[in-house]
């Protein structure tokens, strides 16, 4: 911080509250604006390093991409709780983390120093305000216990029809370790003994979550109900209940699902955006369980996997002398 930043920042401190009417309220806005700045730098790191002066190298981009989930991250805590110092304070640290790379990335070659300038002074000034905010709600936390924001759970409830015997698909389930097999956020479960596993599971940006489950209740061929132990990333609880559906056509499968997703209701939006949210999960799975149980394995159209023409999609021109020809 620069010795006029300082000075400024004192004389905030010495006016108390005539600075920052409503730290809360400030905080906030800064949680959205770091989940703007931080889905803009995962979405387009080059066109931001290019913008801010910095040489357009992989490396910068990666850099800028690290850069856009520690903003998230710091959004959604922000976001997440009625006066949140610590993660305020943790915006001051990666504004000191942004100062320095710029710093750095003035005298690179390529970079373009005004550029480079403009974007310290505004960075500058971002950290002035990261600075008095956390201060403030410092101040205003000190000697009060810290309130704990209330989180509901998430309820998620799917359901599809299997043209398969009801106890074939329930053995299948039950055998957790089949279960990667059709649910694409899946990367691995172990099971560690008869009612206990463990799961490791693709989250947004890349990121994976983990977390140790048991059973709590099961009807052999009707009924399967788990929930996550202590210590979990994310905690859930979940159940699938198998039915003969009407009129001999197999098994009908209903999934309900209870999480607490990281950062509240505002992390299930986010992670919505990502397409990682547990409801857009659930409905993809089930059609793969369905395809995998029906037909052996999970089929996929050449449309889904290729782009363009192919032999299943033919150009635009060949579809039209085909509507032509069909018409003479």
């Amino acid at each position: 911080m620069t010795t006029a930043a300082r000075g400024r920042v004192g004389d905030y401190e010495r006016r108390g509250r005539s600075g920052l009417d409503d730290p809360e309220r400030i905080a906030k806005a800064l949680g959205w604006f770091s989940i703007g700045l931080g889905l803009s730098q995962i979405a387009s790191p080059r066109g931001l390093t290019r913008l801010i002066g910095m040489p357009d190298t992989e490396q910068n981009c990666r850099t800028m991409q690290l850069f856009g989930i520690r903003e998230i991250t710091s959004g959604l805590g922000i976001l997440g709780k009625p006066r949140p110092a610590e993660w305020m304070w943790g915006r001051v640290a990666g504004d000191a983390m942004d100062l320095a790379a710029l710093g750095k990335s003035f005298n690179a070659p390529g970079s373009n120093r005004n550029r480079v300038a403009a974007a310290t002074a505004a960075v500058l000034g971002v950290t002035l305000l990261d600075y008095l905010t956390s201060n403030e709600l410092s101040r205003k936390s000190n000697g009060q216990e810290h309130e704990r924001r209330e989180r509901r759970p998430i309820t998620v409830r799917e359901a599809i029809t299997v043209q398969r015997p009801r106890e074939e698909v329930y053995r299948f389930w039950h055998d957790f370790s089949n279960l990667p097999h059709f649910m694409e956020h899946l990367e691995s479960v172990e099971v560690l003994d008869e009612g206990r596993s463990h799961w490791k599971a693709k989250a947004p940006v890349g990121s994976s979550v983990e977390w140790d489950a048991e059973i709590v209740s099961e009807r052999d061929g009707e009924f399967i109900a788990w929930r996550s132990l202590q210590n979990a990333d994310v905690s859930n609880r979940g159940s699938v209940r198998f039915e003969d559906a009407p009129g001999n056509r197999g098994t009908e499968v209903h999934v309900e699902l209870e999480y607490e997703p990281p950062g509240g209701r505002l992390g299930a939006i986010v992670a919505k955006l990502f397409g990682e949210e547990p409801g857009q999960q659930v409905r993809g799975d089930l059609r793969r369980f369905k395809q995998v149980m029906e037909l052996g394995e999970v089929v996929q159209s050449n449309a889904s996997i290729h782009k363009g023409a192919h032999p299943a999609r033919p150009s635009e021109r060949e579809e039209l002398a085909h509507a032509q020809e069909g018409g003479r």
